[in-house]
């Protein structure tokens, strides 16, 4: 039996990643962090040309593997403008929303390596002056950047090195309460990644030896939509995107589950691999939901649009108030590890 040990060590790796800024396009400290990690355990990683990590985990039949799918670019921001008055305007990287970024800390990045601290704040905040404070829309326009520098003009700002262009993160907050949860933002999809360093670290303990060969891509851009585009080892026939499980109003996954996906606002998913997914959870005694994500698209997708001739599929561990401040559960880490390798061993 697969113990729960890994799924505490999945979660560790996880936070480790989460405390290293890597919004889509700012990725090479999270993707080395990732490439180290599977190199120490003893697997073979490369870069790919685009900045992702391909991780081979071993197997016999190259001629029927499996790719498994995860991301580790995040949301985050860019310097669109920098204002008169010295403070910056941005434009989001990804799904980024303004209405739950507000007084979020943030963190400036120059090319010149310098990093200045900040934090996103609704034009003229202050509740005791603004009359309009509550009726003023949430965009990225009606919100800046208040840099914790003494700064009062454009000048001043671009006398410290910031430029249109560079690359503004934003403070994850990441927790593991006493029960088991685990809060942040940007568990989508650094969470998974933690999840597959799990089963990494597992097959390799065990010295399981895998009937299909198995690969792990990390992607660096698929919170734009082109992370699993390139890069499909010959031979892979099946390939599972490892993302978040989505947990909201009309669906049936907790944070403790692990969900598998049956359609999403792309399409369904391959039948025949979502039936065999759910084989294996039900075989790995893992707790598991089905349901459908009305607003969602996937790594595994793209891969599929970008002409690869495979089945599709999508699990993840439940996660509660996806791109905001996000909640997930050991107990919806283990259930995912404990379904993946149920899967790549059938």
């Amino acid at each position: 039996m697969l113990e729960r040990k890994y799924a505490e060590y999945a979660t560790q790796k996880a936070v480790e990643l989460l405390n290293i800024d890597s919004p889509t396009g700012f990725t090479q400290k999270a993707t080395d962090w990732v490439k180290s990690q599977f190199e120490s355990l003893g697997y073979k990683a490369t870069y790919t040309v685009k900045g992702g990590v391909m991780i081979e985990l071993g197997g016999e039949n190259e001629n029927d593997a499996i790719l498994l799918e995860a991301h580790t670019d995040t949301l985050g921001g860019m310097v669109a403008e920098i204002k008169k008055s010295g403070r910056l305007r941005l434009t989001n990287l990804g799904g980024m929303n303004a209405n739950n970024a507000e007084a979020e800390n943030v963190r400036v990045y120059t090319r010149d390596g310098k990093v200045f601290e900040g934090t996103l704040q609704l034009v003229n905040p202050s509740i005791h002056v603004n009359g309009n404070y509550n009726d003023t829309k949430r965009t990225f326009d009606t919100t800046e950047v208040v840099l914790d520098e003494d700064v009062k003009s454009d000048a001043e700002t671009k006398k410290l090195g910031i430029e249109v262009g560079d690359i503004v993160c934003f403070e994850p907050r990441t927790r593991v309460t006493k029960t088991g949860y685990i809060k942040s933002r940007f568990l989508d999809d650094k969470l998974s990644v933690g999840i597959l360093l799990g089963l990494a670290k597992y097959l390799k303990d065990e010295n399981v030896t895998l009937k299909r060969k198995v690969y792990v891509y990390v992607t660096v851009y698929e919170e734009v939509g082109h992370g699993g585009a390139s890069n499909t080892p010959c031979g892979v026939t099946e390939a599972v995107s490892v993302d978040m499980g989505c947990v909201g109003e009309g669906l049936t996954c907790t944070e403790k589950q692990v969900s598998i996906c049956a359609k999403d606002s792309h399409g369904p998913y391959s039948y025949q691999l979502v039936g065999k997914l759910i084989d294996a959870a039900k075989k790995a005694k893992a707790d598991y939901a089905v349901d459908i994500y009305p607003h969602y698209g996937s790594d595994v997708e793209t891969t599929l649009y970008a002409g690869a001739d495979v089945k599709h599929g999508l699990v993840g561990a439940g996660v509660y108030a996806s791109h905001g401040y996000e909640r997930s559960h050991v107990d919806g880490v283990y259930n995912t590890i404990l379904l993946l390798n149920q899967y790549i061993n059938l």
